[in-house]
């Protein structure tokens, strides 16, 4: 199953002022392309062309680092898309996601501080997560393109925090790009579902 590069679920302005169109242009067009043209090279030189994104991402890890680096941002951007739509965030989240996040993240602020917290605490590049472990919510950061997959966790909600992905728009204001994707981004709809995936 050869990787490929989703259209955005929405217009490339449709997130401004929070995330603008060049840092789409960019990140989707150049930087996702970059990986699902090179983990499909990797992935066939691995005899792994035949497999789901998910199954390269746990096949390669620790065993081939260039096709896990590869094959891991592609699933993260995959989702990173659909973790976003215009006019999101903030502190309605559906029922079923409101009641885990309050049973096992402290309730929103508490998740809002702390998530906002590791994604401005991972050094250098990375992604902050939602993950299912246990059937619990917990809040984790990994390097590069590491990712809860490779740790026994299923991945709920994820922000990239390679430079790429805010320094068009917020410089090295890392926790100002933090907080706007919080407050103003979060498909809650998408971080749901993949809950409901997660937990069924």
């Amino acid at each position: 199953m050869a990787f490929e590069l989703p259209d955005l679920p929405y217009a490339y302005d449709a997130l401004g002022p929070y995330m603008s169109a060049e840092t789409l242009e960019y990140h989707h067009d150049k930087h996702h392309n970059a990986y699902v043209t090179k983990g499909n090279e990797l992935a066939k030189e691995a005899g792994m062309d035949g497999k789901s994104v998910e199954e390269v991402v746990k096949a390669s890890h620790g065993s081939n680092q260039p096709l896990f680096n590869n094959a891991a941002q592609h699933y993260n951007h995959i989702h990173f898309w659909k973790w976003m739509k215009p006019n999101g965030g903030g502190k309605n989240l559906p029922g079923s996601l409101k009641t885990a996040f309050d049973r096992d993240l402290g309730g929103y602020d508490k998740f809002k501080a702390d998530f906002e917290a590791a994604g401005a605490g991972q050094f250098g590049s990375g992604w902050a997560w939602v993950a299912v472990e246990n059937g619990k919510l917990e809040i984790m950061k990994t390097p590069n393109g590491e990712n809860p997959l490779v740790h026994g966790a299923t991945p709920i909600l994820g922000v990239d925090v390679w430079e790429h992905s805010y320094y068009i728009d917020y410089r090295n204001a890392r926790p100002k790009y933090l907080s706007a994707f919080v407050d103003n981004l979060i498909n809650w709809e998408h971080v749901e579902e993949m809950y409901r995936q997660a937990t069924n």
